[in-house]
C-alpha cells in the first residue's frame, strides 16, 4: 500500500466532508446556556414548584428566553434550565439586569438558593432548528 497516497486520499475527504458538513449545518444564531442543578436531597419538588410558580414568571417578566427546564432523568436531586440569548454579551447583560433586580434579590432568591447544592453552568452555539427542537422537550 502506498501510504503517500491514502493519506492525500484521506485528506481529499476530509475536506470534502469538512465541506459538505458545513453547507448542512445552520449558522448559529444564538448561545444556549444549559445550568444543571444538584439540589439538596428530597428538595426536588419543592425546587420545581418554586422555580415554576416564582422564578419562571419573573424570567419572563424579564425577557428571557427560557428553552425548557425541568427534574433530571438520571436521578431524583437534580434538575436543568435551558436559557437562549443572542450573544454573550446579551447573556452577561440579562443575568446582570436579572440577577442584580430587587425582584429577584427580595423576591425568590432566598427561596430557590436554599433547595440547591452545587450548579454547573455551560454555554454552546445554537442554531433556531437546535432551539425549536429543545422547546418541544415535555416540561413538567
Amino acid at each position: 500500500m502506498n501510504w503517500g497516497n491514502a493519506a492525500s486520499t484521506e485528506h481529499r475527504l476530509s475536506a470534502s466532508s469538512r465541506e459538505h458538513s458545513a453547507a448542512a449545518t445552520p449558522k448559529p444564531l444564538a448561545v444556549i446556556e444549559i445550568r444543571s442543578y444538584n439540589l439538596k436531597p428530597g428538595k426536588r419538588d419543592e425546587f420545581h414548584r418554586l422555580f415554576v410558580e416564582r422564578s419562571l414568571p419573573l424570567l419572563q417578566q424579564f425577557h428571557v428566553d427560557v428553552v425548557a427546564y425541568g427534574p433530571s432523568l438520571h436521578d431524583a436531586d437534580s434538575y436543568f434550565l435551558m436559557r437562549a440569548y443572542r450573544s454573550l454579551e446579551d447573556r452577561d447583560r440579562s443575568e446582570n439586569e436579572f440577577y442584580g433586580n430587587d425582584a429577584w434579590k427580595k423576591g425568590p432568591r432566598e427561596a430557590i438558593l436554599a433547595d440547591i447544592e452545587s450548579y454547573t453552568t455551560i454555554v454552546l452555539p445554537a442554531d433556531e432548528r437546535t432551539l425549536d427542537s429543545l422547546r418541544r422537550l415535555k416540561r413538567p
